[in-house]
């Protein structure tokens, strides 16, 4: 179980409809894919995506820091000590927490793999399938009603509507138009994306409540460093309010959950660096009684095979947020979590249960 190389790859693909949110446009899915293998032959995947916007990691940035920095710190060490390893990789370097996340979970596919078991069991096991939400990209209420719609159809039964891009009447129209469009039988979760100040959005949210649109959380509904507006909007509404672009570490999670500043959080590979420190926000969460979604960025099913594996993993992780590899043309994962609708079933191979991934030319190294 010594890793011998860490190859960089680099995949590209094209999304069925651009995704749309208060923060970005994304036609296309771009990731570093990076591939582990170790001196018994064995191979661990790994992803990260370029979200800018949000973690402030290009696919420059997260290359340069695979193979720079982490690279150097990971070929000839043993796998049987993965927290030195993980513990190494965290602290050479501030931030790049997808670059991190990348490693980590190849790392965590490595280790399931010599155990023999499938990652989620290795990790705890509590469930053997979970049910993914579809997201609803901004557009005109019209638009947004059409998809939920289509996404209904096709058997989903929650969806998660992005706003926060022009003025809270607009939003509110959105919201109007979606319910109306799919009833009751759905449920709708609204994310904000930092979209709205304070004041908005608590007039928003109320509003929300007083025309009975049946909201069942509100995702982020102000900018990520405003935890005092954070906790502002989440005393003043009754609907659930979820902290997502304001918690990236542990220490980010306790200072939100110790301030009662939301009621929920949304735990994300590539904001908290892998899964070796979203279990941590995960316990430290579920010691304050406050249960956690598993998110995603535009990630293959790659990156979302090792999230979801967390997820399936834990019992205070109780909602999936995992329709990325489902906007995409096409698939370039062989193995890996399977999707039949919304509901993710997990592969019995050990690790991830990825065979291979169609990447394009090689971009890295490989020592």
């Amino acid at each position: 179980m010594i890793i011998q190389s860490v190859e960089v790859l680099r995949q590209s693909t094209p999304l069925k409809k651009p995704f749309k949110t208060a923060l970005r446009t994304v036609h296309e899915a771009e990731s570093i894919i990076v591939r582990i293998q170790t001196d018994s032959g064995a191979v661990g995947w790994g992803e990260a995506p370029a979200t800018v916007v949000i973690t402030g990691d290009s696919l420059e940035s997260i290359r340069a820091a695979i193979v720079n920095i982490f690279t150097p710190l990971l070929v000839g060490k043993s796998l049987l000590a993965y927290e030195r390893i993980l513990q190494d990789v965290h602290q050479s370097m501030i931030g790049s927490s997808s670059a991190k996340a990348a490693v980590d979970m190849a790392v965590y596919d490595l280790v399931a793999q010599h155990c023999g078991v499938p990652l989620y069991q290795f990790l705890g096991g509590y469930k053997n399938e979970i049910e993914t939400d579809y997201t609803v990209s901004v557009n005109s209420p019209k638009e947004m009603g059409e998809d939920a719609i289509r996404y209904m159809q096709e058997g989903f039964n929650v969806l998660k509507i992005k706003v926060g891009k022009d003025n809270i009447e607009e939003d509110i129209a959105r919201i109007k138009e979606i319910r109306s469009c799919v009833g009751n039988a759905v449920k709708i979760r609204v994310d904000a994306n930092q979209g709205w100040q304070v004041k908005d959005a608590i007039r928003t949210i109320r509003r929300m409540e007083d025309l009975g649109l049946d909201i069942e959380l509100v995702e982020q509904p102000v900018k990520a460093h405003d935890i005092d507006g954070l906790k502002a909007v989440t005393d003043s509404v009754e609907t659930p309010v979820m902290a997502d672009e304001a918690v990236f570490s542990p220490a980010q999670a306790f200072e939100v959950l110790k301030r009662r500043a939301a009621d929920m959080i949304n735990i994300k590979l590539m904001k908290s660096g892998g899964i070796y420190k979203a279990q941590i926000i995960n316990h430290i969460a579920e010691e304050f009684g406050v249960e956690c979604m598993m998110g995603s960025m535009i990630e293959s099913r790659v990156a979302i095979s090792a999230a979801a594996h967390l997820a399936a993993s834990k019992k205070n992780i109780t909602r999936f947020d995992f329709d990325a590899p489902l906007m995409m043309l096409s698939d370039i994962v062989v193995g890996g979590v399977k999707y039949e609708g919304r509901k993710m079933t997990f592969p019995s191979d050990a690790g991830l249960g990825i065979r291979d991934v169609h990447c394009q030319p090689n971009v890295g190294v490989g020592l």
